[in-house]
């Protein structure tokens, strides 16, 4: 169903203008929604938050999060989706991402795709952000964000490359897909901060977090300079007031989410940020909503400006789909998603 502030009068002008509002109108025929126009420290920055799984609705919480993070924090944001190239509405499954452009001039990726093959126009910006040692946020399924068959010129990005071994989600993020560690769809995940980790800027503020999705297996230790900041607990149910699964599931408790750095092609060191939590559902946990603006500032090098409790109010009417293959809003387009004048 498409939402229906786009059949007012007023708003198909607006969308029809290529700005409004301080920019933050996206043209109807664009694949790509840009929030922009407001104050705040990030002011100046460029934050582009990519889209692409057919399981979790990124589709629906990163463009929430750019509004988040434009809104009450001042980034420009520029929100782009996985798009089915005839009818230009979002297809959660299509390797198809137009608007990557956009990386080229941004200052953060956060990223949340699914075994993406991507046609090499399309990835060729990806790699020249990585090339450039940029930071990066990946959300849950950026561990196998790629899956690129071998003899493809970005193959190395695949997520079960031996070249880059675990391609991109192990190379640059610290993990690939390993398995389910909590039972999907039955055990959901309750965030503890790390032991060590309790003063960490990343985590100021973030004392409840809890999520639906379960807890991703990794392997222990992470690699090169990884640092845990959150660990999973699995819950034996779907609530947040559910007791923790008995057994070996919480023996360890595994990272859920971590920092650490990569070298771009000329050896500059990129922050990374990673938690392999994250649905549409998920983030309607403030705590977690926390957890990932404090990130985008930390790794920005902006650390010292994030404040004791960062505001993470949702912005607008916010739909979160239960997660699930094919469950998707259909005849959406990245229109859809535009800030509306009273949000």
């Amino acid at each position: 169903m498409r939402h229906h502030f786009l059949r007012s009068p007023i708003c198909i002008l607006a969308l029809a203008l290529p700005t409004v509002a301080f920019g933050v109108f996206a043209l109807a025929e664009n694949p790509q929604v840009v929030y922009d126009g407001f104050d705040g420290p990030g002011k100046g920055k460029q934050i582009v938050l990519v889209s692409g799984d057919e399981e979790y609705r990124s589709e629906e919480f990163l463009p929430q999060l750019g509004k988040i993070l434009a809104k009450h924090h001042g980034f420009k944001c520029t929100a782009l989706f996985a798009v089915d190239p005839k009818s230009g509405a979002i297809d959660p499954g299509a390797s198809n991402i137009p608007g990557l452009k956009a990386l080229d001039a941004a200052d953060l990726i956060i990223i949340s795709t699914r075994f993406r093959d991507l046609p090499d126009e399309q990835m060729q910006h990806i790699d020249r952000y990585v090339k450039a040692g940029k930071p990066i946020v990946g959300i849950r399924t950026a561990t196998h964000a790629f899956r690129i068959p071998a003899g493809k010129t970005y193959a190395k990005y695949g997520f079960d490359n031996k070249l880059w071994d675990g391609g991109f989600g192990r190379r640059i993020l610290g993990e690939t897909w390993i398995d389910h560690h909590g039972r999907h769809g039955s055990q959901s995940t309750r965030g503890v901060i790390a032991p060590g980790a309790e003063h960490h800027p990343i985590v100021r503020g973030c004392g409840d977090i809890w999520g639906p999705t379960d807890v991703y297996a990794v392997r222990l230790p992470l690699p090169g300079d990884s640092r845990p900041l959150v660990l999973g607990q699995v819950l034996a149910g779907m609530n947040p007031t559910d007791e923790p699964a008995a057994g070996k599931q919480n023996d360890p408790l595994l990272p859920v989410a971590w920092t650490k750095t990569y070298r771009g092609s000329d050896g500059h060191a990129g922050r990374v940020f990673a938690t392999t939590m994250g649905s549409a559902q998920d983030f309607e946990s403030a705590g977690l909503r926390r957890l990932v603006v404090n990130a985008s500032y930390w790794c920005l090098g902006m650390e010292g400006k994030i404040p004791a409790e960062a505001k993470v109010d949702l912005v607008g009417r916010y739909y979160a789909l239960p997660f699930g293959g094919g469950k998707f809003r259909k005849e959406i387009k990245p229109a859809d998603h535009a800030l509306k004048p009273a949000e």
